[in-house]
């Protein structure tokens, strides 16, 4: 059987012994149509290696980049990003079905020409999808109409996470800091690009160019020279026709974690992490630095903060994730300038979670491991009441 055959070993409802209780079944969903489908492999493979399979039985699925819904290898090397070569979901012929309505729970897999085969029940989705189609409350609201649990934040809360242009409208509406920016929405810039070259100028150089609806650092340019404009919209485009500019901030890329309260507790936020980039061909933490050259950054958590500016940090975080009303996991990125303001970056609804990963690091740093982080995630959802909430 090749590493892309459907996992036959996946148990029905069925086939448990008599009297036997069954365990949560999670579905662990990867891949997806975004720029960001080898990352979310990656993650996938970390989260497939740790999970207590003694708790949970597991159903990996995959997402094909044109969007196919598959059966996945339960292989985690077969999903790491290795020297050379980025993971991808391909297509088996045969397409997972998730349950359509309020009352079914069943996975089912249908294969031409085939009766649909059950798999059992779905308990939770894990959507460890990144980007565009997965992370923008485009699958939690597939979900949510078909009232499954999953982990992580619901509709709203991911569409604004992704959108950086109404998550800093958000932000600011909380009373959050956030740094100077601007929006130059599809076809404004080539319509007039000697008023939004002034509109940027008015920012101060550098500037950062980004994607509006886009991850894992997928598009984004350093500017200091005004002539480099133009490229640096037209590479962001290339991944979203929505752009945002945002003016460099001079302070030290602070990230700190936050994870859900049980029983409507508020949430919890880890000890801060720091970036440094100290490779000479990264000019920041870009897509490269983060996934393709490890030599190349600085990982350091906890962060080398004083105290009172880790608990700044760490409320700072947890008012931005109430601030977008996220759930279950978010990563929150601000900059601690040098007269120890804190400003936020973004929040990340879904954020790499491979056990390398800052997220999951920064936990372990505060007494969670990656295998419990992986349970309370779960449980979390578990917990979680679907509908209204």
């Amino acid at each position: 059987m090749s590493s892309q055959s459907p996992d036959r070993s996946v148990p029905s409802t069925d086939e448990r012994p008599t009297g036997t209780p069954r365990k949560p079944r999670v579905l662990v969903l990867f891949g997806g149509r975004s720029g960001e489908h080898a990352i979310s492999a990656a993650t996938a493979a970390g989260v497939l290696r740790a999970i207590d399979r003694s708790r949970y039985d597991v159903v990996p699925v995959g997402i094909t980049p044109s969007g196919e819904w598959v059966l996945a290898a339960d292989e985690p090397a077969r999903w790491e990003i290795t020297a050379g070569r980025l993971p991808q979901v391909e297509a088996t012929g045969e397409e997972v079905i998730l349950p359509l309505s309020t009352g079914r729970r069943d996975l089912r897999v249908l294969a031409p020409g085939e009766v649909p085969r059950v798999l059992g029940e779905v308990d939770v989705v894990f959507p460890l999808l990144h980007g565009p189609y997965g992370e923008d409350g485009t699958l939690q609201g597939m979900l949510e109409l078909a009232d499954v649990r999953y982990v992580g934040a619901g509709v709203l809360a991911s569409a604004v996470g992704m959108d950086k242009h109404y998550m800093k409208l958000v932000l600011a509406g909380e009373g959050l800091p956030i740094a100077p920016y601007t929006v130059i929405k599809p076809g404004a810039f080539e319509r007039d690009p000697e008023a939004w070259t002034q509109t940027v100028a008015a920012l101060g150089l550098p500037v950062f160019v980004k994607p509006a609806r886009a991850g894992s650092s997928l598009g984004i340019s350093k500017v200091d020279d005004l002539a480099d404009l133009p490229a640096a919209i037209a590479a962001a485009q290339e991944h979203d026709p929505k752009v945002v500019v945002e003016a460099g901030v001079v302070g030290r890329e602070i990230e700190c974690a936050v994870l859900g309260g049980r029983g409507g507790e508020r949430p919890r936020a880890s000890l801060p992490g720091e970036i440094v980039v100290t490779g000479e061909i990264h000019d920041f933490y870009d897509f490269e630095a983060k996934y393709l050259d490890e030599a190349g950054v600085e990982l350091s958590c906890p962060a080398d903060l004083p105290e009172h500016l880790v608990e700044r940090v760490r409320e700072i975080a947890i008012r931005t994730f109430e601030a977008v009303g996220a759930e279950g996991l978010s990563r929150v990125d601000v900059f601690v300038t040098p007269d120890e303001q804190v400003v936020v970056n973004e929040i990340n609804t879904m954020p790499g979670f491979t056990p390398y990963s800052m997220y999951p690091r920064m936990w372990e740093k505060s007494g969670l491991s990656y295998p419990e982080l992986i349970d309370e995630l779960v449980a979390l959802a578990l917990e979680r009441p679907t509908g209204l909430r």
